[in-house]
């Protein structure tokens, strides 16, 4: 197996990986496809407590409907700069979203996981926020390093829900 380089992980932090038929995953998915608001990469996620999907997050705002994302003009990176842009600010990233959903129905998240779809690994702000809320598993779907990579020549952005 490849070793995966990500633009970001914390220290002694990993992301653990499922075949895309698992349920979480799936659930996942279905979130991005029904609720993301970004039309170039969907992403969802939700917050599994104790067997039972307890948040549920997707991607997006509709600021980049009407306005050009600053980060897109001045080619900044992918995974940076996210405070150049509404549109990308971390506060409508999947991952914090879940947790945000989990949290306001009174759960505590300690020992918790979060399973994403559409991503390959998950920004600084997000793992703040999801080491913070306690969440001790990421999953992500197996190739997703590959599949939801922009830089890698394979990636399905764009054809993500055929």
């Amino acid at each position: 197996m490849n070793t995966i380089i990500y633009p970001y992980i914390p220290t002694n932090r990993h992301i653990l990986y499922v075949p895309a038929e698992h349920s979480y995953i799936v659930a996942a998915k279905m979130c991005a496809r029904e609720e993301s608001l970004d039309t170039t990469v969907p992403v969802g996620s939700v917050v599994v407590l104790d067997g039972a999907i307890v948040g549920r997050g997707a991607n997006g705002s509709d600021y980049h409907k009407t306005n050009v994302c600053e980060r897109v003009l001045q080619g900044v990176p992918s995974g940076t700069r996210y405070d150049l842009c509404e549109g990308c600010h971390p506060k409508n990233h999947s991952e914090r979203k879940a947790i945000q959903h989990a949290l306001a129905q009174g759960h505590k998240l300690m020992g918790a996981s979060l399973y994403s779809w559409g991503h390959w690994w998950a920004c600084e702000s997000c793992w703040d926020a999801i080491i913070t809320a306690g969440i001790a598993n990421v999953y992500l779907m197996q190739g997703s390093e590959v599949l939801f990579n922009k830089d890698n020549p394979k990636n399905v952005i764009g054809r993500q829900f055929e």
